[in-house]
């Protein structure tokens, strides 16, 4: 019987370097949506950043960094530590039915540092837009030199459309994700601390 951490030091920085980079982009974006608005309706101003056009620009383009580095840094991190494999691995339809009815229910158990089907699935779904806003948002930001990319969303307007899909995808996480925070409050502190939970191993792992 040892302990680890349940949120290792990698997951803890790139969490919090992605929430204020997440943040950034949406109120930036939502600023330059504003200027060409895909639907009938704008953002309020107050949810924006950069005071106009080019300045959400700058700021869109300078966190853009940022975040693709961060989550480049993340999933390297989840791959070669076993992080996706151990916390994110399986998802079979029938435990994420079952944790769903339960959640439903409000009879879903909460575990520290041991994510259920549902978590699971929002996971894997939030990283797949990640890499389709990712993907989509080069397309806009370069559509000569990018051509072909464009072609594959079967133009610049509709590339634009499955950006703003990504992103709205991307925030429905995020307020899932607060929901939850604010339901079971103590998953917070281990995301500052770190935490730790005893497992049973014959090794001792760090953090």
């Amino acid at each position: 019987m040892t302990k680890r951490r349940i949120h290792p030091w990698p997951v803890r920085l790139t969490h919090w370097l992605n929430a204020f980079g997440m943040t950034c982009m949406f109120m930036s974006g939502w600023a330059i949506y504003n200027a060409s608005p895909l639907f009938a309706f704008r953002f309020p101003i107050e949810l924006t950043v950069g005071g106009w056009l080019g300045g959400a620009l700058a700021w869109h383009f300078a966190v853009m960094w940022l975040l693709v580095i961060n989550g480049l840094i993340y999933v390297l991190y989840g791959l070669i530590s076993g992080h996706f494999k151990r916390d994110f691995w399986p998802i079979t339809r029938a435990a994420v039915k079952r944790d769903l009815l339960d959640a439903l229910r409000f009879r879903l158990l909460h575990q520290q540092g041991v994510y259920n089907a549902v978590q699971r699935l929002m996971y894997a779904l939030v990283l797949a837009a990640g890499a389709l806003i990712v993907v989509s948002g080069l397309a806009i930001w370069k559509p000569i030199q990018l051509q072909e990319l464009v072609a594959l969303f079967g133009g610049y307007d509709i590339a634009r459309y499955v950006h703003f899909a990504a992103m709205a995808a991307i925030g429905a996480f995020v307020v899932v994700h607060l929901a939850l925070v604010l339901l079971v409050p103590k998953t917070l502190p281990p995301m500052i601390t770190g935490g730790a939970q005893r497992v049973e191993t014959g090794k001792p792992e760090h953090d």
